[in-house]
């Protein structure tokens, strides 16, 4: 009995450390998860990803919930920037640059 329940224990720290660290690759790969269009307006800095320009922002879907996206690029976005990003939980499949008249 004793090392079923560590054998749960294991698994269940396994698995949350496994959402935590490769959320983006678990979202992709969710069922559960419907994909939506989030329009973001870039305000910070990206992160170096090897070359290539990581942001890590938050948006607003359609119903005006906030949404984290991950997104790379090749080149650096300017500030005010607005982007309609197709996405499953945080994980990008495409995006588009918009016009601010077309934010929610």
């Amino acid at each position: 009995m004793k090392k079923l329940l560590v054998s749960c224990l294991v698994l269940l720290v396994l698995m949350v450390s496994f959402y935590f660290f490769f959320r983006e690759t678990f979202d992709r790969f969710n069922p559960l998860i419907a994909q939506e269009y989030v329009y973001v307006e870039i305000q910070d800095e990206p992160i170096n990803d090897d070359g290539r320009y990581k942001y890590d922002v938050n948006g607003m879907n359609e119903s005006g919930e906030t949404k984290r996206v991950v997104f790379s690029t090749s080149a650096r976005l300017d500030r005010g920037t607005h982007i309609r990003v197709l996405a499953k939980g945080t994980h990008t499949e495409a995006y588009t640059f918009i016009e601010e008249s077309e934010m929610p």
